[in-house]
């Protein structure tokens, strides 16, 4: 049985070369710190590759005394007009590691569920 053609096992795959794509950024990121005028890359997140989706989620408001929260592209305008080393490099290491550690996260989050998940069928395939 080609486990690929399940929808849960072809998104897990999908999610792991994700990860791999995502990590293999990073560390070109961080191997380029001291290169000058080098500005750090970063991957497609996986939820627009999925779903297609270009919309931002608004953050709600549950109550009228909430602040209103930021969208996720106005963070992130806001992280791109950052401070740049004189040489005109963008990396952050603090930014970049912390992002390996997340994509690492990610990584054993989905190998794991992929392996309970194949051991839920193997028992009721009766293997």
């Amino acid at each position: 049985m080609d486990m690929s053609r399940i929808a849960l096992f072809s998104v897990a795959e999908q999610r792991l070369a994700w990860t791999d794509r995502r990590q293999t950024m990073l560390a070109e990121n961080i191997a380029n710190a001291d290169t000058p005028g080098w500005q750090p890359r970063e991957v497609t997140p996986f939820a627009k590759l999925i779903s297609g989706a270009q919309a931002a989620l608004a953050p709600v408001r549950t109550a009228p005394g909430h602040l209103p929260g930021l969208a996720p592209e106005v963070l992130a305008a806001r992280a791109a007009k950052g401070e740049r080393a004189p040489d005109g490099n963008g990396v952050k290491l603090d930014e970049q590691l912390g992002k390996v550690a997340d994509t690492e996260s990610i990584h054993d989050l989905t190998s794991n569920l992929y392996m309970k998940y194949l051991g839920f069928f193997k028992t009721a395939i009766g293997k």
